[in-house]
C-alpha cells in the first residue's frame, strides 16, 4: 500500500518560513523521484519541485531560488523547505511519486501565507 502523508504546514507571515514532510511508505523510496505539487483556492493545481533518486533538483521558476526539496531515503522521508513566504504560496501541498507510470498522492498539508 503506497501512503504518502504530508506535515508541517500552517498559517505563517510573509517572509517566514515552513518545512514541509512527506513520509513515505509503501515502496522503496530511493530509487523513485519525488516531487511536491500545490493547489490554490480555485486553481489547478501545480508542479512546485521533484528530486530525482540521484538528488538532482528542479523547481517551479517562479519560486526564485525560496524553496529547497530534499530527500532522506533512510527515513523514508522527503521535505520541503520553504524560505521567504508570500500569500501567492498559499495552497495545499502535496507530496507526490510516480510508480509505473501511475501518480500517487498524499492528502495534503495546508500552508496560509498572511500578508
Amino acid at each position: 500500500q503506497v501512503q504518502l502523508v504530508e506535515s508541517g504546514g500552517g498559517l505563517v507571515q510573509s517572509g517566514g518560513s515552513l518545512r514541509l514532510s512527506c513520509a513515505a511508505s509503501g515502496f522503496s523510496l530511493s530509487p523513485n523521484a519525488m516531487a511536491w505539487y500545490r493547489q490554490a483556492p480555485g486553481k489547478e493545481r501545480e508542479w512546485v519541485a521533484t528530486i530525482f533518486s540521484d538528488y538532482s533538483t528542479y523547481y517551479l521558476d517562479s519560486l526564485e531560488g525560496r524553496f529547497t526539496i530534499s530527500r532522506d531515503n533512510a527515513k523514508n522521508m522527503v521535505y520541503l523547505q520553504m524560505n521567504s513566504l508570500k500569500p501567492e504560496d498559499t495552497a495545499v501541498y502535496y507530496c507526490n511519486v510516480d510508480l509505473s507510470g501511475s501518480k500517487h498522492w498524499g492528502k495534503g498539508t495546508l500552508v496560509t501565507v498572511s500578508s
